[in-house]
């Protein structure tokens, strides 16, 4: 996994031809350089499917016998998922695939001509000359089980923001309509006060159901929690509503529409989680890892998922720079900038890190008493997001740790190094 510019520059010897391909949703455009930066071939575009493959596999092939070259090396400007089945089928025909960063092919085109232009004929250059000269970085496509869990998180991501989105629009029709429902029930999403929204979601039409017709409703679906004096209050609250009178019908319509989305997603979001449970309990140590008081299924398949396999990694640190939070720092002479994380990386892996360590502060003794050390220790203490920040990198340790080597979780070992520390303090 670890690979720096200089061993990366090595690896483009004059026995490699680099190919540099401009991706977009149909038609790519290819073309190929020797290391010096020499082009060897008119550029060629293909289309994005099998036999558009087939076509840029035979072009480069003819090129490289021709050049008598002995590899080849493609390099992509990672566009969105365009790129995706490209990069399968040419690692599949003994080339090896590599991305550059697209921010650095945008500041770097104009080197040759001096002209801010981007057309799909001059990308590839600029994507191989980054290649050339080592700017670029060896993709990780996950396979077998971690594959199936990236692609089952990635679901079950799709649907919380779903669920998140049907959330928010249910609370905006309540507010319009029937503001005062918040009051009766604290929580919408209650099944008492699912089934009141379905049956008379408008004011007017819980005042006609009336509260028998409220409670009879529930005790259809032997509802105990609610009763005479729930359907009370709500007919009440109905009857001094400040919502909204006009359009009614519609809004009727759009809030059952609404509770169904809901109620389909949450079915979904379930037969998802149930598969994601399945999927990462076939990697070992992660039953150890769940028995850490505040770490749950979702945080472990989350960094499992956005990590992949743990062995090609040779140290935690490296997971550390792939969720972005490395330390970067703006100096220069005498000014010496502020030090903050670089957020580069999987976006989603450090999201998952940092939402997992609210509940472990909270729950977590060792956890716990680190970051109240962290942040009251009398040399140097941290913020309190400088020490979640910290704990984070902490976590990516111990679940390496555990997850690598097969050992358990020792809360005296997380321990040691603040007692270190306070003891060379003394």
């Amino acid at each position: 996994m670890k690979c720096n510019q200089n061993q990366r520059i090595l690896q483009v010897s004059e026995a490699v031809l680099i190919i540099g391909i401009d991706v977009a949703s149909e038609i790519h455009y290819a073309r190929a350089f020797d290391n010096r930066g020499v082009e060897q071939a008119k550029v060629v575009r293909f289309t994005n499917d099998v036999e558009g493959f087939k076509a840029f596999t035979r072009w480069a092939d003819v090129i490289r016998q021709k050049t008598g070259k002995q590899s080849i090396i493609v390099g992509l400007e990672p566009t969105g998922h365009y790129w995706f089945n490209l990069a399968q089928y040419s690692k599949g025909h003994r080339m090896k695939i590599v991305l550059v960063n697209p921010f650095a092919v945008k500041r770097s085109k104009e080197l040759d001509d001096n002209n801010p232009t981007k057309n799909d004929r001059k990308d590839p250059k600029t994507i191989a000359m980054l290649v050339k000269d080592g700017r670029y970085m060896e993709p990780y496509m996950p396979e077998g089980v971690y594959a199936e869990l990236r692609a089952a998180m990635n679901t079950r991501w799709q649907i919380v923001k779903n669920l998140t989105s049907i959330k928010n629009q249910v609370n905006r029709w309540l507010h319009i309509y029937f503001p005062e429902f918040l009051r009766v029930f604290a929580d919408w999403e209650g099944t008492a006060a699912r089934i009141a929204l379905r049956e008379c979601p408008t004011p007017k039409q819980v005042m006609e159901k009336g509260v028998e017709g409220i409670i009879a409703r529930w005790k259809q679906d032997k509802i105990r929690a609610v009763g005479q004096k729930r359907a009370e209050r709500l007919v009440e609250a109905a009857k001094s509503s400040a919502g909204i009178t006009d359009g009614h019908q519609a809004a009727a319509m759009e809030i059952s529409i609404l509770l169904e989305d809901y109620e389909r997603k949450n079915k979904q979001y379930e037969a998802v989680m149930d598969l994601v449970e399945q999927l990462v309990k076939q990697i070992p140590g992660v039953e150890e890892l769940v028995k850490m008081k505040g770490l749950g299924i979702v945080t472990v398949a989350g960094f499992l998922a956005e990590v992949g396999d743990l062995s090609r990694f040779s140290h935690p640190k490296q997971i550390q720079k792939l969720a972005g939070l490395n330390l970067k720092e703006n100096s220069s002479g005498k000014n010496k900038g502020k030090t903050t994380i670089s957020k580069r990386g999987r976006k989603r892996l450090r999201a998952i890190l940092f939402r997992a360590m609210i509940p472990l502060v909270a729950k977590n003794d060792e956890f716990r008493v680190i970051h109240n050390y962290y942040i009251t220790r009398q040399g140097n203490p941290l913020k309190k997001m400088q020490s979640l920040i910290l704990l984070c990198c902490k976590l990516i340790r111990v679940m390496y740790a555990i997850l690598t080597k097969g050992i358990g979780y020792e809360a005296e070992k997380l321990l040691q190094d603040m007692r270190k520390t306070e003891l060379l303090a003394a």
